[in-house]
This record gives C-alpha cells, structure tokens and sequence, in this order.
C-alpha cells in the first residue's frame, strides 16, 4: 500500500549548481551535496558504518536524518537494509528547510549506477513531490520546514541519526546546540548518532545534551568524523 502526500515538484526555489555536470552543489551554503571524490562510499562509511549497520537493523528500525539532500542516504540505506534481509520494514524520517525538485533528485542520485534500481523504484515519488509514502519494507517521510520548529512537535525517538547537514560553518542553523539538545531527546536508549563532522562545537553540544561522543577517523582526506551513543 502507498500514500503519497504530493506537491508540485517545483514547489522549491531551491538554488543549485553542478560542478564537473553531475555533482550538485548548494549556490546557498556554497557547499556539495555529498563527497565530491565518492559520495556513496562517504555515506557507507560515514552513516551506515558509523551507526553499527546493518548489525543494529531489527523491524521497525527507525532513522532520523537531519538535512535530506538528494536523498542518496537513503537510497544507500534502503539497498542495505535489503541486502541484510532483515524482515519488517524500516522507518526513515528527514528534516529538510529545502527540498530539491524531483528533476534534480534524479540527475545527481543516476551519478550513483550501482543505486540504480532503487532509484528508479523511488523516482516516481520524487516525480510527484511525494513527501510521504510506504512500501512493503520502507515508510518514508520527510519533514519540510526549519529542523529547530518541527522536531520538537514530534513525539517519536530515533534507533540512528545521520546528522547530514552542510558544513557547520556554512548551515549553523543545523548545528546550534539547542536543534542538537533535540536530536537527543528523540533519541532511543542506546541509540546512537554519526556525522561527517569533527567540529569540537558540535561534539561538545552533543555532550552537553546527553550523547556520548567519540572523535573517530573520517572518510577519505577528512582526518576524523563524530560517532556518538545515548545510555541505555
């Protein structure tokens, strides 16, 4: 069964450019949307890896990103979870100030051919402007509006974050203490939280809401990244 909550898929001003014609960059934060040396190899590492998965999937696993993008986690995500064989169905929720339109969602996610038939599978929706919908082993929806307001209105914990937000130089509403006191509130015992940054800022905020964070080595040329985990 599928419910799709659609908008007109050019409901965003949403600015973007392209850099070497197929690595989308944000003319807003004037930052890439993924790694521009391997972005699926950064978000294996990075979010899957750096949130113990697939080892943690169970049913009703329930991931939380800050800062959707093009959607490549969860494409990523969604091809794991189906390459572990974990029975039941995974719950993805995002949180994006501004959605890409479906046009661009498919023209950077087709820079990543081994994602291919998932992207097609979700193309549809993006096509639409789908910001719900469920499948056999997926419900998705993305949260639009500024992180800071709508978290706080949800009342449902996270199993992983991916904290996927433009760097915290360039998108600080993403990284203010107070959004990150809220990622730990709606965070499940023992759940945890990954993200590409190293930033002190960010693990001390992290700290002070009640993650333990851990500075561990990075993907690629970035020397380290942030880990972090809620007590049981």
């Amino acid at each position: 069964m599928q419910n799709q909550s659609d908008t007109p898929d050019n409901m965003n001003d949403t600015a973007l450019s392209w850099r070497d014609g197929d690595i989308p960059v944000s003319t807003r934060f004037d930052d890439p949307y993924y790694s521009i040396e391997n972005g699926l190899a950064e978000t294996r590492y990075v979010f899957l890896t750096g949130n113990g998965l697939p080892e943690r999937f169970r049913d009703g696993f329930r991931i939380m990103e800050l800062g959707f993008g093009t959607g490549l986690n969860l494409l990523a995500t969604l091809e794991l979870w189906r390459m572990s064989e974990t029975p039941g169905r995974l719950l993805f929720t995002t949180f994006e100030a501004f959605p890409l339109s479906g046009e661009d969602m498919r023209r950077a996610q087709a820079g990543f051919p081994e994602l291919a038939s998932i992207a097609a599978e979700l193309a549809p929706f993006w096509q639409k402007g789908a910001r719900a919908f469920d499948l056999p082993d997926l419900s998705f929806r993305m949260i639009e509006g500024d992180a800071r307001e709508t978290l706080p209105q949800l009342d449902v914990q996270a199993d992983a974050w991916f904290l996927d937000g433009f760097s915290p130089a360039k998108n600080p509403e993403l990284w203010e203490p107070e959004l990150l006191r809220g990622v730990a509130a709606h965070t499940a015992p023992g759940g945890t939280a990954a993200t590409y940054s190293a930033a002190g800022a960010v693990r001390r905020a992290l700290d002070a809401a009640g993650l333990v964070t851990e500075r561990v080595p990075g993907y690629g040329r970035k020397r380290h990244m942030t880990i972090a985990r809620k007590a049981q």
